[in-house]
């Protein structure tokens, strides 16, 4: 077996990022600002693992690599009109 698949969230395995990031940006335009805020946004969710983010991930073997991503994507979808209302309204 090769050594880098025999870690828990392999790097080179990528499917489970891009499900989270569309996920994220599932429904919303595609403009540069819901883009850009969505995917960093997503990535800090992905890394920080907040609740219930951090529950999914506890599933075991590959459920728990997918369903923390798609948990983090899912609720980045959720905020992401509230937080693009934020910036808006203090920078615009």
């Amino acid at each position: 077996m090769n050594q880098t698949l025999s870690e828990k969230d392999p790097s080179c395995v990528i499917i489970d990022e891009v499900a989270g990031t569309y996920l994220a940006l599932l429904g919303h335009p595609a403009d540069s600002l819901h883009l850009v805020m969505g995917f960093l946004l997503f990535r800090i969710f992905d890394i920080w693992k907040p609740f219930p983010v951090s529950l999914a991930e506890r599933l075991p073997g590959g459920f728990g690599i997918m369903a923390d991503d798609l948990a983090a994507g899912g609720v980045v979808n959720l905020i992401l009109p509230g937080i693009l209302g934020l910036y808006r309204s203090l920078f615009s």
